[in-house]
């Protein structure tokens, strides 16, 4: 669990981890450099979570060092705004011992915006299956819904600490392309959003983070045919928009850039 100065909202989190039918083996904290008396809250209030502070690096770094610190084969992430329902842990152990061959298992979830809970859009339908095409227009997976087997990472590697953004969105590129996933079709978790600290919030021009994951994807030439040229397709799409954006408001020199990107991948999204 990353957390940075949501003390309170962290501690919605945890009673959500410690109201489980399945207990987790091991709770961990990664105090992304909090200085509103997130410690001494654990401390208090949570003395058997394993806590482990960073500097303010950010949440792909945090989520790097639990997953590094950590204990066991089976690994859940839950961010701090976020909750889990009582069964997700129970439902999902359950749906992959009834699917050994599977190594990675997401769920559905439920939509709360500042308090309400709300209709979740279809675009954010979530699939089954081996659904890389599915994650190519928007994170297609919610980290707080994962249960992955730590063998996973060792062979995709970890999240992109570069990216300050979107980095579950390229994690999920590398992991779809080469392990087909599992679903929980009900509602496991209540994703809370509509808050000043989401990530979603303090960045414009999301897509710009989307595309470079793509080209990463692609240059690291492991694809398949097929979803290669849908990856490269996709970001044909995304940055044809980005450039009129960037024309629109006068950035010529951002515009040549995202130009020459769509020529050089056009080819490929033939």
């Amino acid at each position: 669990m990353p957390s940075y100065n949501r003390r309170d909202l962290l501690k919605r989190a945890l009673l959500s981890v410690y109201s489980q039918t399945l207990l987790p083996a091991e709770v961990a904290v990664i105090d992304d450099g909090s200085t509103d008396g997130t410690e001494r809250m654990l401390r208090e209030e949570f003395p058997q979570v394993s806590y482990y502070y960073q500097q303010n690096l950010g949440v792909s770094a945090a989520r790097n060092l639990g997953i590094q610190q950590v204990g066991g084969d089976w690994l859940a992430f839950l961010d701090s705004d976020d909750e889990w329902l009582p069964e997700k842990l129970a439902n999902q152990k359950a749906k992959l011992e009834a699917n050994p061959e599977h190594w990675i298992c997401h769920t559905e979830e439920n939509w709360v915006r500042n308090g309400t809970q709300v209709r979740v859009p279809k675009k954010y339908v979530k699939t089954g299956g081996w659904i890389f095409t599915d994650c190519l227009p928007l994170c297609a997976i919610s980290p707080s819904t994962v249960l992955i087997h730590r063998s996973v990472f060792t062979d995709v590697g970890l999240f992109d600490t570069q990216l300050p953004t979107c980095e579950d969105y390229d994690l999920w590129l590398r992991i779809t392309a080469n392990y087909p996933v599992l679903l929980v079709e009900q509602p496991q978790i209540n994703k809370h959003g509509g808050h000043e600290d989401q990530l979603s919030m303090a960045f414009w021009g999301m897509d710009r983070f989307r595309i470079n994951a793509l080209q990463k994807i692609i240059e690291e030439g492991q694809l398949s045919e097929r979803n290669r040229q849908a990856a490269a397709s996709m970001l044909v799409k995304k940055a044809t928009t980005y450039l009129n954006g960037a024309t629109k408001r006068g950035k010529v020199e951002e515009a040549n850039y995202y130009r020459q990107l769509i020529k050089r991948y056009a080819i490929d999204a033939i």
